[in-house]
C-alpha cells in the first residue's frame, strides 16, 4: 500500500475537467494511493447554469460526486487540482473554494503538502499556463512542495507539451489517448515524489 493520500480537487462546468479528474484517480487508485475525487460546489446562480444546456447536463451528471470540504483537505499528504481557465485564472468557482481555506492554511495544515495542477481551455492560447502558475503562486503561499510533470516524459509532449501541468483543448467531447496518458504520467509522477517525502 502507497503512503499516499491523494485528494483530488476539481471543477467542471461542460465536463472536461471532470474527466481529466477521473483519468488521475483511476490512476492513483492502480498505483496504489488512497484517493478521495471531490469536485467544488458550483457557485454561478442556477438559473444560469439552466440556461445553458451542457452545462446543466454535466451538473446533473456528477452530482453523486462529494463536494470538497477542509477535511478532505487536511486528511490528504498530497493534493492534484484540476480547474478550466476564466481569463488566464483559475475559474471563480476554484478560487472561491481555495478562499475557504484560510484557517487550515493558518494552522500550518496545508505546509509540506505535495501538490500539482491540470487546467482547460476552449483555445490552445486560452491562458492555460497562467492559470497553473497562478494557482501554484497559491501553492506556494501554503508551503506546498509543487511537483509539475515537465519534459519528463513522451507523453507531455504527444499531448500538447506544456511543463506546467497537463493543459486541455476543451472540445466537448472525450479526452484523447494522448492527453489521458499525459494525465496518467502528471499523477504517477506526483504519486512517486510524495512516497519519497512521506515514506
Amino acid at each position: 500500500m502507497s503512503s499516499v493520500r491523494l485528494t483530488i480537487v476539481y471543477y467542471s462546468t461542460y465536463g472536461t475537467n471532470h474527466q481529466m479528474a477521473e483519468v488521475a484517480a483511476e490512476t492513483a487508485v492502480d498505483v496504489g494511493a488512497e484517493v478521495r475525487l471531490r469536485r467544488v460546489r458550483e457557485t454561478a446562480p442556477e438559473e444560469v447554469v439552466r440556461a445553458q444546456e451542457a452545462w446543466a447536463a454535466n451538473v446533473e451528471r456528477t452530482s453523486t460526486v462529494p463536494i470538497v470540504t477542509p477535511d478532505d483537505m487536511e486528511w490528504a499528504n498530497t493534493y492534484l487540482f484540476s480547474a478550466p481557465t476564466r481569463y488566464g485564472g483559475a475559474a471563480s468557482q476554484m478560487r472561491s473554494f481555495i478562499d475557504t481555506l484560510g484557517p487550515l492554511w493558518q494552522q500550518g495544515k496545508l505546509t509540506d503538502k505535495v501538490v500539482s495542477a491540470m487546467t482547460s481551455a476552449q483555445n490552445t492560447h486560452g491562458g492555460q499556463e497562467t492559470t497553473l502558475q497562478t494557482l501554484y503562486y497559491t501553492f506556494m503561499h501554503w508551503g506546498a512542495i509543487i511537483v509539475t510533470p515537465g519534459y519528463t516524459d513522451a507523453s507531455v509532449f504527444a499531448s500538447g507539451g506544456n511543463p506546467y501541468g497537463v493543459s486541455v483543448t476543451a472540445t466537448g467531447g472525450p479526452l484523447s489517448d494522448e492527453v489521458r496518458a499525459a494525465i496518467a504520467h502528471q499523477t504517477r509522477r506526483l504519486i512517486g515524489i510524495s512516497e519519497r517525502l512521506n515514506g
